[in-house]
């Protein structure tokens, strides 16, 4: 069971990987050439890729997955920016857009059953919430562990609005060519390919700190390991 789940996890880890970076990434890099298939083109492939992975992992959840819906949204407008031939601020803008809509919403929802934490990880599937909350009543920690939970999601929205500052940096930095050239699909996907090293690496250890902070709250309330009340 722990080998499978594991097995399955490396293989989403990889296809997203394959899927999302290195697959565009080479596609604009190496085949939007006027001797190949051209920059229009080469972006419409290319973007297809992300774009049909977003759906497939939307259809295999069974349920609304909104990170993948978000995930579509922004392949489809960067497809809909490079398409129309926008300026590539657009692109700088929107690439800040999503991270920092998504940090907005966390902040929003932080002390109701819709905070992402809740959502992600205390949720009846992954934990047994009742148990968890019983033995955080019987030490009396209710009060601190609620103040704990809205911290842990601070972390996260904090990891999201770095997300979008970053994305918004390097979009500056390295998409100036005009949509509609070779250059600025070289440009998209040299971004594509240091998007994951300079704003995915960062993002998540700010993300696995807030996990990790939250995780030892929960063994701090209730004296007992977070393994007590996971579900099989």
């Amino acid at each position: 069971m722990t080998t499978t789940s594991s097995s399955k996890k490396n293989h989403n880890f990889f296809s997203n990987l394959l899927f999302n970076i290195v697959i565009p990434t080479l596609i604009l890099t190496k085949a939007s050439g006027d001797d190949m298939l051209g920059p229009t083109l080469g972006v419409i492939v290319a973007l297809a890729f992300p774009l049909a992975f977003g759906l497939w992992d939307l259809k295999t959840a069974g349920k609304v997955n909104a990170f993948s819906i978000l995930g579509i949204v922004s392949v489809l407008l960067t497809g809909g920016i490079s398409l129309l031939q926008l300026p590539p601020e657009y692109l700088a803008v929107k690439e800040a857009l999503i991270p920092g809509l998504i940090g907005i919403a966390v902040l929003l929802t932080l002390n109701t059953r819709y905070s992402l934490l809740r959502m992600i990880i205390l949720n009846d599937e992954v934990i047994d919430t009742e148990k968890l909350q019983q033995a955080i009543a019987e030490h009396g920690e209710e009060e601190n562990f609620q103040r704990h939970l809205t911290m842990a999601n601070k972390i996260i929205a904090a990891s999201f609005f770095l997300s979008s500052a970053l994305n918004y940096g390097l979009a500056r930095y390295m998409v100036t060519a005009m949509p509609g050239t070779e250059e600025y699909n070289e440009q998209l996907g040299a971004m594509t390919a240091m998007s994951y090293p300079v704003i995915v690496v960062p993002s998540m250890i700010i993300l696995a700190l807030a996990i990790w902070y939250l995780f030892r709250n929960i063994h701090k309330a209730t004296g007992r390991g977070l393994e007590d009340f996971m579900r099989q």
